[in-house]
């Protein structure tokens, strides 16, 4: 990341570190060291992290934000990160172990027990440096349970879209191109594109962002209110399904946690049949997952990292709050909806592709997020000037930058 880039997001956080992010000190007095975590869940989610937690009987101090990249890079700046980070991807944490401020988690839970993708490596830096504590899968449509819609594209008003959030936003839209491009070109060119090795201008890239521009051109009203509402939908509310005036959500499987107490009227389908420009067969799953990574090496902090990786704190989690595991020892959850997600989480034979923006640099995917609005905002205009913006970008990375492989892969 350059320095100018790194000290906008720097002032960015110091911002909102001042505007208030949920603190947590529960365990033990306070003469007793606490192991400082910094995680991407607030409010119900936060709460059921730290009943996990609670019952590890280790002092902690939690800090939840859905702006966890920019926190954790004012605190790394400062001199003075959490004992543990977890961030939604490892874009950023490749960059944190290229500089070793990352700890080995060697010993601190079974590899055997994390196949493909959720076990990515970077060239030239160290195994062992992350592991993953959460999943969740994309490439999936939310409907309202009766509404099943049909089996083509649908216009713009009928999604539910929204661009906010407490942190950078733009990554609501990314997850459609991702997801584009991930049905129409298949996971091995998917996996060359997100780790840099395709370029943005390619022409199947451009037919893919192009495909999402003209549906969204089709009711550019429409996107304007997409592009001004919050992903989660009204403060109090039921999400954007239940009160958003629309009727298809195309996000992740922690939706659910925005629906609330109506979480059992929703239904989903694969997402490939209703894309804009398709219908297309499921070529893969999109995925995305939550990384741990230790920058304090307290035997607290690594024995607290231990036991969430654990199949037992894993399987209870899950139990309790309705979250996915990426350990594959965990038995497959109850229910119709989450059987149908866990049977797309293990099912052998569709590959599963980490979200393309997590493993992007930091700079690249700031990049794609800001197109990303740009095309929301004016989405009639053709969409190869700014991709070609943010090749310029990619170009701009340093040729020693690890890059991510493993991308994609077979679950276990």
């Amino acid at each position: 990341m350059n320095p100018c880039a790194r000290t906008v997001l720097l002032v960015l956080a110091l911002f909102m570190t001042a505007a208030g992010c949920g603190l947590g000190a529960p365990g033990g007095s306070d003469a007793e060291p606490k192991v400082t975590i910094l995680g991407p869940w607030t409010d119900d989610q936060e709460r059921q992290f730290k009943d996990v937690l609670d019952g590890f009987g280790i002092p902690y101090t939690y800090q939840g934000t859905a702006a966890t990249r920019e926190v954790l890079l004012a605190e790394v700046q400062a001199g003075n990160p959490p004992d543990i980070a977890i961030l939604p991807g490892v874009g950023e944490l490749v960059e944190y172990a290229d500089e070793g401020r990352l700890r080995s988690l060697d010993g601190l839970y079974d590899p055997d027990e994390y196949g493909q993708p959720w076990r990515p490596r970077a060239e030239g830096v160290p195994d062992h440096r992350w592991v993953p504590l959460k999943a969740d899968l994309k490439s999936i449509v939310w409907y309202r349970k009766g509404e099943a819609p049909r089996r083509r594209p649908a216009p713009p008003a009928a999604w539910c879209v929204g661009m906010g959030d407490d942190g950078a936003s733009g990554w609501p839209g990314s997850d459609w191109i991702e997801d584009l491009i991930l049905q129409r070109m298949g996971p091995v060119l998917y996996a060359r594109w997100a780790t840099g090795d395709l370029d943005w201008t390619d022409d199947r890239v451009v037919a893919a962002w192009t495909a999402w521009a003209r549906m969204l051109a089709q009711d550019p009203a429409a996107a304007g209110r997409m592009l001004l509402a919050d992903h989660r939908g009204k403060a109090g509310g039921h999400g954007l399904l239940f009160g958003g005036g629309c009727d298809l959500e195309h996000q992740g499987s922690f939706a659910r946690a925005f629906y609330g107490k109506r979480s059992g009227e929703a239904a989903f389908e694969d997402s490939a049949p209703l894309l804009p420009g398709g219908s297309y067969t499921v070529k893969a799953h999109e995925v995305s997952a939550d990384f741990a990574a230790l920058f304090g090496g307290g035997g607290a902090a690594r024995d607290l990292i231990r036991r969430l990786a654990s199949r037992e704190a894993q399987e209870d989690w899950g139990r309790e709050a309705g979250v996915f595991s990426p350990n594959a020892a965990v038995p497959a959850k109850q229910g119709a909806v989450d059987e149908e997600v866990s049977r797309r989480l293990t099912d052998q034979r569709v590959p599963l592709c980490l979200d393309a923006s997590d493993v992007m640099p930091a700079a690249v995917r700031d990049a794609f997020y800001e197109a990303v609005l740009l095309t929301m905002a004016h989405p009639a205009e053709p969409v190869k000037a700014k991709l070609e913006d943010i090749q310029k970008v990619q170009g701009a990375q340093s040729r020693n930058t690890p890059r991510l492989t493993g991308v994609c892969g077979r679950p276990q």
